[in-house]
């Protein structure tokens, strides 16, 4: 026998959720295979067996929540708990059976009958079916504090009962309340009171977490947000002439990505405080440049992290970008991809986005955000119009650390270098 435990998921993520059982009760399991996917707060994990067996049975169910170090699944010798266990006809079979005394034949007819009427065996018929559905954590719970599941609401639009609506559950207050109409399934259109359709769909943990980081970062911040735009002229000129070569040379596309990277970095060695972060009452002071790019995914955002940026080529650049974009569509990103940031890069102008004022990300102190490119009459040296396609640009800072005028020097150092982006070779 051999437990399946949560492996250890990083130092900052103590649990998960079972997103998916990838192996069930009876199925074979090789050493090193997968066994079921874990959705933590920031990306999903897969955990292995590191037994060869078959799976014995799974302690919990798709949905609850386990800590690191919990045992989920057994796997074993044998065919699995569903076949290694005898059927209730078979156990019936095996039962030696009281002898019984000779009757009359005329008798045997009657005493065929003695069997249980269907209305006797309706009552546990009914019992069953009404049996409310919860995890193994919620029911051991229940049974100790002596509390009935069927009274205990469920928060899962499933109608699953959790540990934690059974730690939360006020058997007095219960008695004292309506009772609650019943609640809608998962993705179900219902009418609500008004006669108004709603769907009813639960949150994902990743989409809770960012959700509550946000709030948190809003919170504990003096958050401000300063805005230019750049004239992105050049540097379309400058792929335009160079992409054909570029793809040649290093077997990736030249995207604005890698100029814009370099560009914050550039600004980050001028402002070291955008580089920075609070711990209590000091400030760190970073000196080396991994910079987070932002990624949307079905799930929500993720922000990778680029390494060394400062010491990195434009193709090495966007081969990473490119790299972690693709893992996030695969649902493959790491943990270890995902920490350890000191800036972020947000573009929403890839779905059209005109302008905007990001969110700071986590406990870094800066963040640029890139809209999409538009033309616009823009005045040239104080006597022509032209039409150019301009980028609105724009920094939310963390004030405590960073003042107006070496956020607006930072923004105005980014814009310098993407419209004469010749000069960020000598930068680099």
């Amino acid at each position: 026998m051999a437990e399946i435990k949560v492996p250890e998921l990083a130092e900052s993520i103590t649990e998960g959720t079972i997103a998916q059982w990838l192996k069930h009760p009876g199925d074979h399991v090789d050493k090193g295979e997968y066994i079921v996917e874990l959705e933590t707060d920031k990306v999903n994990v897969e955990v292995i067996s590191e037994e060869e067996g078959v799976v014995q049975s799974l302690l919990f169910e798709e949905g609850d929540t386990v800590q690191v170090g919990d045992v989920i699944a057994i796997v074993g010798e044998g065919t699995g708990e569903n076949s290694a266990t005898p059927s209730a006809p078979q156990k019936e079979a095996e039962a030696p059976q009281p002898a019984q005394a000779p009757q009359p034949a005329q008798a045997e007819a009657p005493a065929q009958t003695q069997a249980p009427a269907p209305e006797q065996q309706k009552p546990a018929q009914e019992e069953s079916e009404s049996r409310p559905i919860a995890s193994p954590a919620a029911r051991k719970l229940a049974r100790e504090k002596g509390i009935d599941l069927s009274q205990v609401p469920a928060v899962d639009p499933l109608g699953r009962v959790r540990k934690q609506d059974v730690e939360t559950f006020n058997p007095q207050a219960a008695a004292k309340a309506p009772a609650a109409p019943e609640k809608p399934a998962a993705g179900k259109v219902v009418p609500e009171e008004a006669g108004k359709p709603i769907e009813r769909i639960r949150m994902s943990r990743r989409r809770q977490t960012i959700a509550k980081r946000l709030v948190e970062v809003t919170q504990t911040t003096a958050m401000l947000t300063t805005f230019n735009e750049i004239d992105m002229t050049a540097v379309m000129d400058l792929r335009k002439r160079k992409k054909e070569q570029f793809v040649k040379d290093h077997d990736i596309r030249l995207g604005f990505m890698s100029f814009f990277t370099k560009a914050v970095v550039a600004g980050l060695k001028k402002y070291p405080y955008v580089n920075a972060e609070i711990q209590g009452n000091e400030l760190l002071l970073k000196k080396y440049y991994d910079i987070g790019i932002a990624v949307s995914t079905e799930e929500g955002l993720v922000v990778p992290v680029v390494r060394d940026c400062d010491r990195k080529s434009f193709a090495e650049i966007e081969a990473d970008i490119a790299a972690f974009a693709q893992k996030a569509r695969d649902n493959k990103l790491a943990l270890s991809d995902l920490q350890g940031g000191t800036f972020t890069i947000t573009n929403g102008g890839v779905f059209g986005s005109l302008f905007s004022t990001p969110i700071i990300n986590g406990t870094q102190v800066g963040i640029l955000g890139m809209h999409t490119i538009q033309k616009r009459p823009v005045a040239v040296d104080g006597d022509r119009i032209e039409i150019r396609p301009m980028m609105y640009v724009a920094l939310s800072y963390d004030h405590r650390v960073i003042d107006g005028k070496d956020a607006v020097g930072f923004l105005k150092t980014v814009k310098t270098l993407i419209e004469n982006p010749e000069d960020l070779l000598l930068e680099s």
